[in-house]
């Protein structure tokens, strides 16, 4: 960003007038006029820019995004708003017949070191629709772009410009360059070391023009990381203009540009020589002789026939066509020409059925036997003739032998005017409607206004009035007749075939979705077996491979906390945060924190459409594979409650459950990062950890975006209470989360009985954080060290099922240091539990490698004893068994006897 002295230096410069410099100051010190939303069809977020310093906002991920990277990049952009202030734009309505004023925000604000104006970006599909609303307000330009007269007309007046930029005017290939090497560019500098930059330059000099994907196949110094950085700092040269590093396979690697030139010209020189040898002369070859079309028609032994455009037939001895042809006079068809044939050859391909290519071989047959009498003469001479124009045409004869059975017939119009009229009618304004009346009822009232008509006009049939529904957009139809979201459901497939937007990313941790969604299983408190109800879990997977990054699992519903949580998670698991992160649009991920922790980091935030489940579809899959492969095969889950009413009270799920969060959070991470890691996807073909450690040997593992997880990121990744604020009660403190929090800060009489904002740390009840005097003081609990030395992970579990367990309970008394202390006491014993029960399972293998069924047998009736719903286990010493364990200690003891009973052969 520019300083203070440097802006009023450029102003003057510039000669800006009083009144336009005023306003420059107004954008450059207010904030985004409007806050930008995720609407029924696009992708807006957040992108981190270090040019400016701060998060800049976009509306559309395939226009304004690219657009952004443009001025990110462009050294002459100076500094950049979004959503500035709004200008009024006066204009002629469609017919031109009154005045239109409206009040418009530009998408941004962009000051360049020679000018400064507003820019509008727009979707070309968007600007030709609105050209048509409103010519008057979008104009096309002849050189393909678009302009604005009012708004370059109001731009003019403050000797500024305004400019609308379409999404045709992106280029893609460079954009996505960008993208790639971004993390390259802006994230920490790193040296990398005189060794490794001589042993990869070597290897490019002794192969200049080698692909990218070879030279990394082929380091035996270095990585892949720093190739990249090489590109970056120059000591590298590729064609970011036109080649992908997204196809490596495609990159040529040089050691230099004019390295690069040279090998193109050589390149280009060898491929353009006009030699005899390039030319091949066989029945149907086209030629250029004299700027006019010719054919080769019979290449004989002396001399070479050719037919021109009409029809007539010229010989010429072969020196005299080769002297020609050195010269230059005869030539053949430039590369760009033979693929319009061929293109036109594929697109006569393209429409020919089963049938037609039948017939074409039926056809092609009867030219190679024609001592069948079979075909007329007339007729095969009428299909060789159309064989030797298509060979001419498109350079394949056999498309000449395909039948027009398509041109046969009579291909005009069967209804009038006045039939097509009222067709449209009815189906727009009587079918395409909420009424959503049925297609017979409005049938009826078609034939009865036709037959009223005067003079009356000949009903149609009802099968055409069916046809005709049937052809209309299924999509725009539905939306009409049931509404968005409904019509959403028919959308097709998102699927993203062309290179401006990848739909999930071109490599590892460039694209991470996060969703949460609430488990089908019933879970139990660990100390007291009652139910706690259902949990709640928090996904983000990598877009490229599939791969299940981060589980995070709560009682509480869908907050920003537990976005905040799965960063702090993924930061740990990996040492970075991915470059994008894209969410849905829930208020959740919209907080000021969980905002600043990704802008912090460089992190670009994307959201989501709402009611478009398909973008989501990446970690909607998982949950239900999550669901499938896992939860439904565990005590307690929910899947019969979808048949509620033939549920009775002793089948309920509560009735059954017998997980605990902490458990159920063990095994859930087992299958996630080892079962689910580890199995071959069915779309990848591999199992997502091979694709993502794949893409990383290719990518690049980027470790010099390490996140330490220090106290810098511990505090950033902090949640807050529902509230946000809490208030400094004298003496005490404040309270958070059931626990008082102390800090000398708060014996000022300025602080005392004032609601300062709050954040703790779910990970560490023990400490908390509050704002007074200015700044972020550390609160301490009152419980400190009764709270102290237990792990990150069992305060978080403790905590939240010690509040799930009094949310459940209003009436009771609220949560103290002590109760959470007793509380962990009683976890502590549990995880006695839990490890004698590893033990046995550990046992039981080993005996079964011993070989002794009877030792087998014992550790079998231990493990089943030991792995008993957690409310039995956890009871006191000194209460009595219930009455079912009773019985099957009482039954397992007469099976033991049975069991030693000498076994006799059977009578007979």
């Amino acid at each position: 960003m520019l300083s203070e002295s440097a802006f009023e230096q450029w102003c003057q410069r510039l000669a800006f007038p009083e009144e336009t410099t005023k306003t420059i100051i107004r954008i450059r010190s207010s904030p985004p006029s409007r806050l930008v939303r995720s609407g029924a069809g696009n992708v807006s977020g957040r992108y981190t820019s270090k040019k400016m310093g701060c998060s800049i906002q976009y509306e559309s991920y395939k226009n304004e995004l690219p657009f952004l990277y443009h001025l990110e990049h462009e050294p002459s952009v100076l500094e950049f708003y979004d959503q500035p202030e709004k200008i009024e734009l006066v204009y002629q309505n469609k017919d031109a017949t009154r005045r239109v004023v409206v009040k418009h925000t530009p998408d941004f604000f962009v000051l360049r070191e020679d000018a400064a104006g507003w820019v509008e970006c727009k979707m070309e599909e968007d600007l030709v629709r609105l050209a048509k609303q409103s010519p008057y307000r979008y104009v096309p330009n002849s050189d393909g772009t678009w302009s604005c007269p009012p708004g370059e007309a109001y731009a003019q007046l403050m000797g500024l410009f305004y400019q609308v930029r379409s999404s045709r005017e992106i280029d893609w290939t460079v954009c996505s360059n960008c993208r790639f090497l971004q993390q390259y560019r802006r994230g920490p500098r790193v040296s990398v070391s005189s060794d490794t930059v001589a042993a990869i330059r070597d290897i490019v000099m002794r192969h200049p023009g080698i692909t990218l994907l070879d030279l990394l196949q082929t380091l035996k110094t270095g990585t892949a990381d720093d190739v990249y950085f090489l590109m970056v700092t120059e000591q590298l040269y590729v064609d970011l203009a036109h080649t992908l590093l997204e196809e490596p396979e495609k990159v040529h690697v040089f050691p230099d540009q004019q390295v690069a030139q040279t090998h193109a010209e050589m390149h280009t020189s060898s491929l353009s020589y006009p030699g005899p040898a390039m030319l091949s002369l066989r029945v149907g070859t086209p030629l250029w002789w004299d700027g006019k079309p010719w054919t080769v028609f019979n290449p004989g032994l002396t001399a070479l026939t050719l037919l021109s455009e009409d029809r007539q037939l010229r010989e010429i001895a072969y020196q005299d066509f080769h002297t020609l042809l050195r010269e230059g006079k005869v030539t053949g068809l430039s590369p760009q020409t033979e693929s319009e044939g061929s293109g036109a050859a594929r697109i006569l391909l393209d429409k020919a059925s089963p049938k037609h290519l039948e017939v074409a071989l039926e056809r092609y047959r009867a030219l190679g036997n024609q001592t069948n009498g079979s075909v007329p003469l007339r007729t095969l001479q009428r299909w060789r003739a159309s064989w030797c124009s298509a060979e001419a045409l498109y350079g394949n004869g056999f498309v000449g032998l395909l039948p027009k059975w398509n041109e046969c017939g009579d291909r005009s119009q069967r209804l009038s005017d006045e039939q097509e009229a009222l067709l449209e009618t009815f189906i727009v304004h009587h079918y395409e409607t909420l009424k959503q009346q049925p297609m017979w009822e409005v049938y009826l009232l078609l034939k009865r206004e036709a037959e009223n008509q005067t003079p009356p006009v000949p009903a149609l049939s009802y099968s055409t009035f069916i046809r005709r529904i049937a052809q209309r957009p299924r999509v725009e139809s539905t939306r009409k007749r049931k509404g968005k979201r409904a019509a959403t459901q028919e959308e097709p497939w998102y699927w993203e075939l062309e290179q401006k937007t990848p739909r999930h990313g071109s490599r590892p941790e460039e694209i991470v979705h996060m969703d949460h969604t609430q488990l089908d299983i019933e879970l139990v408190s660990s100390c007291t077996g009652h139910p706690l109800g259902h949990p709640w879990v928090t996904f983000m997977i990598d877009a490229f491979s599939r791969r299940l990054l981060v589980v995070y699992l709560t009682f509480d519903p869908p907050s920003y906390r537990s976005g905040m949580m799965a960063l702090r998670e993924y930061v740990w698991r990996y040492g970075r945060l991915p470059q994008t992160v894209i969410v849905d649009g829930g208020s959740d991920f919209r907080s000021t924190y969980f905002e600043t922790l990704l802008a912090y980091y460089d992190c670009t935030k994307a959201t989501r459409p709402w009611a478009h489940p398909h973008y989501g579809s990446v970690c909607e899959r998982l949950f239900g594979t999550a669901n499938t492969q896992f939860v439904y095969n565990l005590i307690g889950n929910t899947q019969i409650m979808k048949q509620v009413r033939q549920v009775t009270k002793s089948i309920q799920p509560r009735e059954q459950a017998v997980w605990t969060l902490g458990d159920l959070y063990l095994y859930l991470c087992e299958w996630a990062y080892e079962v689910y890691d580890s199995s071959p996807h069915r779309t990848l073909g591999q199992s997502p950890r091979e694709a993502f450690l794949a893409g990383q040997a290719i990518s690049g593992t980027r470790d010099h975006l390490k996140v330490l997880y220090q106290d810098d990121f511990r505090f950033l990744s902090l949640a807050t209470t529902r509230k946000q604020v809490a208030k400094v009660e004298k003496g005490r403190g404040v309270k958070i989360n059931y626990l008082y929090y102390w800090s000398d800060a708060f014996l000022s009489r300025k602080v005392e009985e004032t609601r300062i904002p709050v954040r703790y740390d779910p990970f560490d009840i023990g400490t908390a954080y509050g704002y007074a005097q200015g700044r972020w003081v550390k609160c301490q609990s009152e419980y400190y060290l009764q709270l102290h030395g237990h792990s990150e992970r069992e305060l978080h579990l403790a905590s939240h099922e010690l509040r799930k367990r009094y949310q459940n309970h209003a009436g009771e008394s609220s949560i103290t240091a002590k109760r959470l202390a007793d509380f962990l006491a009683q976890a502590s014993s549990h995880e006695e539990v839990l490890k004698q029960r590893q033990h046995d399972l550990e046992a039981r293998d080993v005996f079964a490698h011993m070989g002794s069924p009877r030792m087998i047998e014992e550790v079998q009736k231990r493990t089943e004893t030991t792995d008993q719903p957690v409310s039995r286990v956890l009871q006191q010493p000194n209460t009595p068994p219930s009455s079912d364990l009773r019985a099957r200690e009482s039954n397992e003891a007469e099976n033991e006897h049975e069991d030693e009973l000498e076994e006799y052969e059977e009578y007979r």
